[in-house]
């Protein structure tokens, strides 16, 4: 393979279905599904879905696909050549009118294939152009909408695309795909009322089939006017029979495990705000420090000297989740999003001028949303980070645990922005918190909402919707420290205490994550 071709493959998510799996997949749909009047693969590679279906549908009257690779056409045209009601065409999926060629394919339709499997930022890295034009379809606001939430997979965007096609028509998208993005297909499709009829996933592995080592599955959908099902039933494998778990959409929220939901959803609360992730710099080298024989040093390996009263004990998602002391130490410009990093000048100079040091690399931080603050700030930081006590949990690993961060060094602790903080006035409300968040009960909750494939399972809008008050009560631990960390669910917290209004930070970029 030439380093052009290698691009190109990269650039188009170019992992072709292997015939074995195409053809499980069509007799599975054979068995489950109506057959159909016609059949449409809008990316079809080498053509081994194209054929599977043939196979499987023989009475199907029109069948066609499509690919942008001339070579796949190819391929394609020779893998049906057998096949009179069928043709492949060469397109580019983004650039070809899908609502003609849908016009001239009747009822029933089946939308089958394998998309790619690559991201937007992945192919703009590459300096590739296959890409759909930019929308932000969800609506992400600030911060998500500037930094990793806004990027997304090529084939989210062509299935929902495939799902609009598909309005008001009697017809079943079976596609292979990320198991993340089939939930994403399905909560946007739930959001705006798709007239689903079915929806079902079953698990593959990728690995096997396709040498990559991410979550995938087959995800079907049968769409029917009139109905709207918002409950999708998960499978182990394409040969299983019996569904081992579902998942759906509940008032607008996206459930992992129904029944357990559905039992708990009393505990279920949205608009709460005592769980804040960490801070977020976006240049390690320069905002972290560790120290060497008594010495500050940077991420470059020079000694730092700075005044101590801007730097604090630093706890990564890995000691969060390994119960690690602090390892590391973090220079904070800023202690609010209402102050300014340009008052070091004058409270921390030596701290000011090595920030004036390494200029270059803090302006070249890539996220957006430190275009339009004062040089050198940061993202995360405010009066919750520098309680003494803190309840806190990794959100990047696979379990619900959490832990008792008290003073270090009698500093206080801060958190980067992989970890979660409830912030606490002393260690008593430390433990009473850690008691509740680390109930069965709460335990319960929270996994019937977590996607543990994700990249990052636990966030703080996922800890934010366990209402503590409600908690505290079921479990008979209604005291008044319940009362006040249930308080500091809807209030804001600060030094002087709890304010009557829902916080938010001061920076229409940032409404953190």
């Amino acid at each position: 393979m030439t380093s052009k071709e290698a691009k190109q493959k990269v650039e188009f998510g170019d992992f072709q279905t292997p015939p074995g799996l195409a053809s499980e997949v069509c007799s599975l749909l054979a068995r489950t599904d109506p057959p159909p009047s016609s059949i449409l693969e809008p990316t079809c590679g080498q053509g081994a879905f194209l054929k599977a279906a043939l196979q499987a549908f023989p009475g199907a009257e029109t069948v066609r696909g499509f690919d942008h690779n001339p070579r796949h056409v190819e391929a394609s045209q020779a893998a049906i050549a057998k096949y009179p009601q069928a043709s492949v065409e060469q397109g580019d999926f983004f650039k070809i009118d899908w609502d003609c060629v849908l016009s001239h394919l009747p009822d029933p339709i089946l939308v089958v294939g394998n998309p790619p499997w690559v991201t937007n930022a992945t192919v703009g890295a590459l300096g590739g152009a296959n890409l759909p034009e930019k929308a932000n379809v969800d609506a992400l606001r600030g911060i998500d909408a500037l930094t990793g939430r806004s990027n997304f997979d090529i084939s989210e965007w062509m299935l929902r695309e495939t799902m609009r096609w598909l309005d008001g028509r009697v017809g079943t998208m079976a596609v292979l795909c990320k198991t993340a993005v089939a939930r994403k297909v399905l909560a946007s499709s739930w959001s705006r009322q798709a007239q689903i009829d079915l929806a079902a996933l079953y698990r593959i592995s990728a690995i096997r089939e396709f040498g990559a080592s991410v979550d995938a599955c087959l995800l079907i959908v049968r769409l029917r006017p009139g109905s709207h099902i918002t409950e999708c039933d998960v499978y182990k494998s394409v040969g299983s029979s019996t569904p081992s778990s579902r998942f759906g959409m509940r008032d607008g929220q996206l459930v992992a495990d129904i029944k357990t939901f559905d039992r708990l959803a009393y505990l279920y609360c949205d608009g709460l705000i005592g769980w804040r992730s960490g801070v977020k710099h976006d240049c390690s080298r320069v905002f972290e420090l560790s120290r060497k024989q008594g010495a500050l040093v940077n991420g470059f390996g020079e000694q730092v000297n700075i005044e101590a009263e801007v730097v604090f004990p630093l706890l990564k998602s890995s000691d969060i989740a390994r119960g690690r002391e602090p390892r590391k130490l973090v220079l904070i410009p800023h202690r609010s999003m209402d102050d300014s990093p340009l008052e070091l000048e004058r409270s921390a100079p030596a701290a000011w001028q090595y920030l004036l040091s390494h200029s270059d690399a803090l302006n070249k931080r890539g996220s957006s949303i430190y275009k339009k603050r004062p040089q050198f700030s940061i993202f995360g930081i405010g009066p919750y980070s520098f309680t003494p006590w803190k309840v806190a949990i990794s959100g990047l690993y696979k379990e619900l645990a959490f832990s008792m961060v008290g003073p270090h060094e009698g500093r206080p602790v801060l958190l980067d922005d992989t970890g979660y903080l409830f912030p606490c006035d002393s260690e008593e409300e430390c433990a009473v918190l850690y008691d509740l968040v680390s109930s069965s009960v709460a335990t319960e909750f929270w996994s019937s909402l977590v996607f543990w494939d994700s990249k990052r399972p636990i966030t703080a809008k996922l800890l934010n919707i366990l209402d503590l008050a409600t908690l505290a009560k079921e479990l008979d631990r209604w005291t008044p420290i319940a009362r006040r960390l249930a308080e500091r669910q809807m209030t804001r917290y600060s030094d002087q205490g709890h304010q009557g209004m829902l916080f938010r930070e001061s920076s229409p970029e940032y409404h953190g994550t």
